[in-house]
């Protein structure tokens, strides 16, 4: 009872030892809220770097590898089509705009290839995927090596063709598959860690208002403490600290608010599209390389053709539609759509873009990408129209040249309006990311020092009062 009685005297008792105990609270929960808000903007900053400088780019680096595969491999089909007989005959343009396209590509996956073992470190599953990639592609290479040394000879048109064969099934069956499992497992690992962002800004912001209102209530419980003790309205230091852990409050919560609305919209809003378009653009890249492969394979056309129509649904899914009726489809349901945008009768990659517009322009340019690639379609349909007339040349020129109302410059408008719509949607997210670390290291901080000012001010206001007591 003794040392009970001793405790309630120092700290309760006397109106001093009251003064300091809720000096000694305000203070706390001052230093305790500039701590808290410091943290969180650490933590900010590093989700921001995280997002910007590894989660994004490991993730379009695998989707650019996935498309750049199947570049490499529809290159190398083009210089087989268009090299002629040991050179004779060979279609100029083509020909020299395939062997550029296919040395760009081949650079490409060597750059993505060594990026994603980086990536992959400390991940013993993205690891051996990387490292299979690695071994799998230096065997494609050689095929295709191989095959490209045997065209060149007069008579080895048939050799050139089993060793493309070989190459272009190692990709389909391997390379492209641990590609594209690259893609998935990047973009969930970037999907979960911004979940745990998204929670962990979530309770910190809970954290902030539920201290933040503590510490106000404190400062208005010494405010009236003082007011009624000492019998004046109002105690400067006090109300100075007061206005200040306000501020640091509004402050701290918006920013902590922003930065959640930031992150949503840069991985949401911005790049989930980003993802879906990527993939997009390496299905087109495919379809493309699919096209190349049916002209050079005549013995694998019933292969080829139902590959071209299952990445064309991919891409724009149309329920029971074949190459026959596709395209009629196709016009049917995007007049409907265009009629009634709610009404999207199709599936697919256009789809979940058009599922997921968010940004000025994004639309229109997503409506035009969709409308080049019903041109695109209607000229493979062409293409395939004049190999059954017996018109093969005339449909290999077709399908490789790049002259206007060609296929290869109807598939070029095609990329470039898919291209616009990323980079709405890129620039969208560099904004995003631009705008969350604003927050964390422009508004954070100076919340933590408006709250070390109420701590001083809340000491410096209580100072004369305390001192009458000496």
């Amino acid at each position: 009872m003794t040392a009970r009685a001793a405790l309630r005297r120092r700290y309760w008792a006397t109106l001093p030892a009251r003064l300091r105990l809720l000096r000694a609270v305000t203070v706390s929960l001052a230093v305790a809220l500039a701590a808290l808000l410091l943290l969180a903007g650490l933590a900010a900053s590093g989700t921001w770097n995280a997002v910007a400088n590894r989660d994004a780019p490991r993730t379009t680096s695998a989707a650019d590898l996935n498309l750049a595969l199947n570049d490499m491999d529809a290159q190398a089909a083009n210089l087989l089509l268009s090299s002629g007989n040991a050179g004779k005959g060979r279609l100029e343009t083509p020909n020299q705009k395939a062997f550029v396209f296919y040395g760009d590509a081949r650079k490409t996956i060597g750059h993505d290839l060594r990026a994603l073992a980086v990536a992959a470190q400390g991940d013993r599953a993205d690891e051996r995927t990387v490292e299979s990639l690695t071994d799998n592609f230096a065997e494609y290479q050689e095929r295709i090596g191989r095959a490209l040394e045997n065209d060149s000879r007069t008579g080895g048109e048939a050799a050139a063709l089993d060793d493309y064969r070989t190459a272009t099934d190692l990709l389909r069956a391997t390379l492209l598959p641990e590609a594209r499992t690259l893609v998935n497992s990047n973009d969930q690992a970037f999907n979960a860690e911004y979940t745990e962002a998204r929670s962990t800004l979530a309770a910190q912001l809970a954290a902030v208002i539920a201290l933040g209102v503590l510490l106000l209530a404190a400062l208005g419980v010494l405010q009236w403490y003082l007011a009624s003790r000492f019998h004046r309205i109002l105690n400067p230091g006090v109300l100075a600290a007061t206005v200040c852990a306000l501020l640091a409050v509004l402050l701290g919560a918006q920013a902590l608010s922003a930065s959640a609305t930031h992150l949503r919209g840069a991985r949401r809003d911005a790049f989930d599209s980003v993802v879906a378009l990527s993939r997009a653009r390496a299905i087109a890249y495919d379809a493309n390389a699919d096209e190349s492969r049916w002209l050079l394979d005549p013995d694998r056309r019933g292969q080829y053709g139902p590959s071209f129509l299952a990445k064309s649904q991919k891409l724009y899914g149309i329920s029971g539609a074949a190459l026959s009726n596709y395209d009629s489809e196709l016009d049917r349901t995007w007049q409907e759509y265009q009629a009634d945008p709610a009404d999207l009768e199709f599936t697919g990659e256009f789809r979940r873009e058009l599922d997921n517009i968010t940004f000025a322009g994004e639309r229109a340019a997503a409506e035009k990408t969709v409308e080049t690639y019903a041109v695109y379609e209607r000229d493979d349909r062409r293409m395939r129209a004049l190999v059954a007339a017996g018109k093969v040349r005339q449909a290999v020129e077709f399908c490789m040249d790049w002259k206007p109302d060609t296929s290869n410059a109807h598939f070029a408008a095609w990329m470039a309006a898919l291209d616009k719509v990323t980079d709405i949607n890129r620039q969208h997210f560099a904004a995003s990311v631009e705008a969350g670390r604003s927050e964390a290291t422009g508004v954070l901080p100076w919340t933590c020092g408006l709250l070390l000012a109420a701590g001083v001010l809340t000491l410096l206001g209580l100072r004369p009062r305390l001192a009458e007591f000496r």
